[in-house]
């Protein structure tokens, strides 16, 4: 039995810049981190007493006998891919799926890692990030970027930059005083709603490719601002909130299916009572709102969210990992699929 435990992300800088038809033109960066909340997937073989040798267990139930017959496409592909078979599998997180944290893509990395482990291999950080990108993007063929997989394997608090190559994970080295500071002034809502960030993607419509452009070029350089604003002590950690302000109303013009007039409503509330910036995580469409709040205003920005739910949270640093693993002396009977 393998269980894998891998953290989700939130992007507060240059996303967008990760979708590989941009970058490989245009160059791209994002700074985000992992935090301290996961998701779980537990992976076995499953023992032969039943008349079906799949088991999954997510939101759904399915128990199928061929790999071709399972629905979920994430886990159909990778177990393809991975020559996986007479498998049960369980998904299990801390927060909800479709909610603008990189869930699907923590989940393919969980789970590619977990398949690995079953099979007795060693896959690195970048391997499972690389793999869970073609899984999605290629296999899967959802739209969106390629930053989320990469989080989710490497963990940490990172900027990742892409380009023509590919990518590189660059930490953001920070004294853990001032990464502590800033962890204090972040506060994150769940704002009820959750999309598919496919579809947000698939949906999104400016008035003009080249309008898209610039403001994707303007949310790039913002990259490189916080960073010095995160690096270079002499700097007001603040400037990162107002950054945010900034580059959430660039993210705003990207697509007109970023945000609602919900979303901005519960915004509008958030700065009013002393956010000094924020943005909403992922895609768009509905998930968690985060804030850049000051200690002094927490309680007034909490008192005007008091109809959504707060979610503290810390850093992580650890990306993806096996946090059992119990080999099983397990002979599958299948022929491989070719």
């Amino acid at each position: 039995m393998i269980i894998t435990k891998t953290p989700f992300r939130m992007s507060f800088f240059g996303g967008g810049t990760d979708m590989e038809d941009y970058f490989k033109e245009y160059g791209g960066a994002v700074l985000s981190t992992t935090f301290d909340k996961y998701c779980y997937v537990n992976v076995r073989h499953l023992p032969r007493f039943f008349d079906y040798s799949i088991e999954l267990s997510y939101s759904k139930i399915e128990r199928v006998t061929n790999v071709e017959d399972i629905q979920h496409p994430a886990i159909r592909e990778a177990m393809k891919m991975l020559d996986m078979h007479e498998i049960r599998l369980t998904y299990e997180a801390d927060l909800p799926a479709r909610s603008g944290l990189g869930t699907s893509s923590s989940f393919a990395v969980g789970m590619l890692n977990a398949f690995y482990a079953l099979k007795g291999k060693y896959a690195s950080k970048k391997k499972l990030a690389d793999e869970a990108i073609y899984l999605e993007r290629i296999l899967c063929n959802e739209a969106g970027g390629w930053q989320d997989q990469i989080a989710a394997s490497f963990g940490g608090f990172n900027r990742i930059n892409f380009n023509t190559d590919g990518y590189e994970v660059l930490p953001i080295i920070i004294s853990p005083d001032r990464k502590r500071q800033l962890n204090d002034n972040l506060m994150m809502f769940f704002t009820g709603f959750t999309r598919f960030s496919s579809d947000v993607q698939k949906i999104n419509t400016v008035s003009s490719t080249e309008e898209k452009r610039v403001k994707l070029k303007k949310m790039k350089e913002l990259v490189d601002e916080a960073e010095e604003v995160l690096t270079n002590k002499d700097r007001d950690l603040d400037d990162f909130g107002y950054l945010l302000d900034i580059t959430w109303k660039l993210k705003k013009g990207t697509g007109t299916s970023i945000s609602t007039g919900s979303i901005d409503e519960l915004y509008e509330k958030g700065m009013a009572a002393g956010a000094l910036g924020g943005k909403l995580l992922g895609a768009g469409g509905g998930g968690f709102l985060i804030f850049y709040v000051r200690p002094e205003k927490q309680e007034k920005v909490k008192e005007a969210m008091q109809d959504l739910m707060y979610i503290p949270f810390k850093f992580e640093d650890s990306g993806t990992s096996v946090i059992h693993y119990s080999p099983e002396d397990f002979e599958v009977q299948y022929e491989a699929v070719r």
